[in-house]
């Protein structure tokens, strides 16, 4: 088992919850992620690993980690929740419209302009989740294609 996963395991297990194989299996799917899947996704990755975990248990234990405070539920606009560990280092999104896919990124420039927001307002900024929606720009032969 990969680090990612052995560490999640044990932040499951420092909140009490108890770990059955099919949650580990789902931990470690979770744990191993590089994208933001959905329950179905999710699904079809833990099932590849023990083919008896079904999507109800994929919901519950996805449910149950939500609720614990170790995973953060993403939306992206498609209607389809999707997960990421929520001790993950600080990132903001960028959403390709056409494709759907998500592109993660950190920008300095960008959390100190959110900084400097926050307190010209006379807060101390406490966290943020930045989500910015496009679409790929053309070159114009990609556009007479």
């Amino acid at each position: 088992m990969k680090p990612l996963a052995r560490d999640l395991i044990a932040r499951i297990e420092s909140q009490g919850l108890r770990m059955t194989g099919q949650r580990r299996t789902i931990a470690q799917v979770l744990a191993e992620a590089h994208d933001h899947p959905d329950v179905e996704a999710l699904h079809a990755r833990a099932t590849r690993l023990d083919p008896r975990i079904s999507i109800a248990t994929v919901y519950r234990t996805v449910k149950l980690f939500e609720e614990a405070g170790l995973l953060e539920r993403r939306e992206f606009g498609d209607g389809r929740a999707r997960f990421e560990d929520s001790q993950r280092a600080h990132h903001d999104h960028l959403i390709d419209m056409e494709t759907g896919k998500v592109i993660e990124f950190c920008d300095p420039e960008i959390e100190a302009l959110q900084e400097r927001i926050a307190a010209r307002l006379g807060y101390r900024l406490m966290g943020h989740r930045l989500e910015l929606y496009g679409a790929p720009v053309r070159t114009k032969s990609e556009q007479t294609d």
